[in-house]
């Protein structure tokens, strides 16, 4: 834990943690470690990306690009541990599906090398339902960005 000037203690998460939140494993966990989190309200996930992930395989050889659906799915999944997190221990384990995806735009390409870090922010809630605005960066510049949507399931 961390705290910030404002005398806040923000949480983090590392990928053990992660990986209790998420269903997802390799090849598809796509988030390494999430820090600064404040509730369900927001977080930093960190992804580090290296020349050996598998769709760097096809994606592509020459030129090796981090797919934008990917870094949406990052997003996603960042979003998906905090939600997670911020309902407690539960009896029965339950899932957090991906429903929206609003105003994605792609900025920069990411490559092999970079260091991404994905900006979640809840920007409402409705009974089950979330909603983030997410911003992708490197090296504080923005690469990607979306709106997106889930909700808790069984």
């Amino acid at each position: 834990m961390t705290e910030t000037a404002a005398g806040a203690t923000l949480e983090s998460a590392d990928i053990s943690q992660i990986m209790r939140c998420l269903p997802h494993r390799y090849p598809f966990l796509l988030v390494d470690r999430i820090v600064d989190i404040r509730g369900d309200e927001s977080c930093v996930g960190v992804k580090n990306i290296t020349i050996n992930e598998p769709q760097f395989m096809g994606h592509f050889p020459e030129r090796p690009v981090m797919p934008g659906v990917l870094l949406i799915e990052a997003m996603a999944q960042t979003a998906g541990v905090i939600v997670m997190r911020a309902q407690g221990e539960m009896e029965k384990p339950k899932l957090v599906y991906f429903m929206t995806i609003d105003n994605a735009k792609f900025r920069k390409p990411v490559t092999p090398g970079d260091r991404v870090e994905f900006h979640m922010t809840k920007t409402a809630q409705k009974r089950n339902i979330w909603w983030y605005q997410g911003r992708a960066m490197v090296d504080g510049a923005l690469v990607a960005e979306a709106t997106i949507s889930a909700m808790m399931g069984v």
